[in-house]
């Protein structure tokens, strides 16, 4: 499978002359070759497709995570979206790719006769209330829940002057105008975030939609987070917790092609082995994530295996505010030595799989080819773990459970591994294993964990998508902020963010790479991995996405 980089964003400052219309809808029709298994197909019947975990929630301004965006994404649109199959740009509920003349000030112009599934119309005043919403958050919300806006504009309205955003203008019905305080590389190409979809304004007002907050380790959220209000061209119907399913249903007033199912079934199958024998059985038509060790057996079996380009990374997060000896360099770098990831890969994870040197993919300009992976030398692991006074230090190491990510197919597997390697350099590992949706990111957002097992698959093609979401601001999992050099790191990064020239652009990047993985080592790169999923064979239309973003309008199943 082909991997399609993007133009870079920030060359947009022009108007991109792409009218769309009828031409999106027609390749919304039309399979990306070796990307999908696409074919003609009819209306009607029903898909039900095993999901690896539960949605958080489905308000997906406040989501983080794959198994809430793989539903929302059926159920909202974003001013822009990415062509299927690619990690390419294109409008969505705008006409045309946004102008601007310097930059910072934006110009959509949007689709007409579009309304949210509550018959409320979608328009330019729509928009502005959406973008004023996200941008007006608690100080509950700011701390976790809403951290893709936290992570992409930098601050929210009380702290105006430091946002990404500044406003948002309703120039006419059709006609919105978005204003930024300054460039960033990673706009527009944001707005195709799962985070920024538009929603029903009436409903987000009705369900009290901002009213997140924090409680314990945890956050409760507002009755809109279960009544989801979007364009898309499912709508929400039901999630139904005791059996683990979520039911979408066709929405037959969608401004593009309608959907070809008339229900869409996501059932929760934590276990991989237990969505294999499902599908086998016929109770659901297709899985995510795979065992990579059952492709072929899937395959012989008649079924489709869609394997997805590596856009990701697995890392072990770090929290120095939680265990003081992380703060050591020193140490970070031991843990960095005892692990074998060389290993790892060969025993955990599937074919195509590469050790990280970096927290970003080969393919996103920025990445430096010149840094080479940390070696496994478990010598001098405990070697720096006595130089900082760290000997037979104890690590409170957490993992989830009840999920597979397209970055980490058994999280427990590996986190036992990891838990060998690190106790053979003397380490004292306890672990911690929380569901999913039922601690484990919870427990990440709120700090409790000394460190952790986590991965990132990228939203868009740009440096600020990985690095710049992992350690800018001034609250991240990673908790940079309270190291010495983490203002340093965070201001760096929003000059490289804000540099228009490209090449410019691209080298400042190279040199924070080097500089993140040599002076400051916030956390622990582990790998890339190539994801899959599964569809039997009588499915067709699903194409596949290196973001993981398949979907389900164009699919199909039993020749329906």
């Amino acid at each position: 499978m082909k991997f399609f980089r993007k133009a870079a964003p920030v060359a947009m400052l022009a108007t991109v002359a792409l009218t769309l219309g009828a031409c999106a809808q027609s390749e919304r029709d039309t399979p990306t070759p070796g990307a999908t298994n696409g074919g003609a197909a009819a209306s009607g019947g029903t898909l039900t497709f095993g999901a690896a975990g539960a949605p958080k929630l489905f308000d997906p301004f406040y989501a983080t995570d794959g198994e809430t965006f793989r539903v929302t994404r059926q159920i909202f649109d974003g001013l822009l979206t990415l062509k299927p199959g690619t990690a390419d740009l294109e409008p969505a509920l705008a006409t045309d790719m946004p102008t601007s003349t310097d930059g910072t000030t934006w110009e959509f112009k949007l689709r007409t006769g579009v309304k949210f599934s509550d018959g409320e119309p979608f328009n330019a005043d729509a928009v502005c209330k959406n973008f004023e919403r996200m941008f007006d958050q608690n100080a509950d919300a700011q701390k976790g829940p809403a951290d893709y806006w936290s992570y992409t504009m930098g601050a929210f309205k009380d702290k105006a002057a430091e946002s990404l955003y500044k406003g948002c203008e309703a120039k006419d019905e059709a006609t919105a105008v978005i204003s930024l305080n300054r460039v960033s590389s990673a706009w527009p190409a944001m707005l195709a975030l799962p985070s920024f979809s538009m929603q029903s304004p009436k409903a987000l007002t009705e369900g009290k939609a901002n009213d997140v907050k924090a409680q314990g380790e945890g956050f409760i959220y507002p009755a809109y987070s279960q009544a989801p209000v979007g364009t898309g061209p499912f709508k929400f119907e039901k999630y139904d917790q005791a059996n683990g399913t979520v039911t979408l249903a066709r929405n037959a007033d969608f401004w593009g092609d309608k959907a070809k199912v008339d229900k869409l079934v996501f059932k929760i199958v934590p276990d991989e082995s237990t969505r294999r024998q499902e599908l086998k059985a016929g109770s659901i038509q297709g899985y995510d994530l795979p065992n990579p060790v059952d492709w072929k057996g899937l395959e012989d079996e008649g079924n489709q295996v869609l394997v997805r380009p590596a856009f990701n990374i697995l890392y072990m997060g770090l929290n120095p505010e939680k265990n003081p000896k992380l703060k050591d360099l020193k140490v970070r770098q031991a843990l960095y030595h005892a692990l074998n990831r060389e290993q790892l890969v060969q025993t955990q994870l599937p074919e195509g799989a590469t050790v990280a040197t970096q927290f970003m993919p080969d393919t996103v300009a920025g990445y430096n080819k010149s840094l080479q992976p940390y070696a496994y030398d478990v010598e001098k692991a405990k070697s720096l773990l006595k130089e900082a006074g760290a000997e037979g230090m104890t690590l409170n190491f957490a993992y989830p459970t009840e999920v597979s990510r397209p970055y980490m197919p058994n999280p427990q597997k590996i986190a036992e591994a990891i838990r060998t390697d690190l106790e053979a350099a003397g380490v004292k590992v306890k672990f911690t294993a929380k569901p999913w949706n039922g601690g484990y990111l919870d427990g990440i957002d709120a700090g409790s964990f000394d460190a952790w097992i986590i991965g990132w698959t990228g939203d868009y093609n740009a440096a600020d998508n990985f690095i710049g979401t992992f350690f800018k601001g001034k609250t991240n999992d990673f908790h940079t902020y309270s190291q010495p050099w983490g203002q340093q790191l965070n201001d760096d990064l929003v000059a490289a963010d804000s540099i228009p020239d490209e090449a410019q652009r691209t080298a400042a990047y190279e040199k924070l790479n080097q500089q993140i993985m040599e002076e400051y080592l916030p956390g622990l790169a582990l790998t890339h991995s190539p994801p899959a999923l599964v569809v039997g064979p009588d499915v067709e239309g699903i194409v596949a996405s290196p973001m993981t973003a398949e979907e389900f309008n164009t699919a199909s199943v039993g020749g329906k």
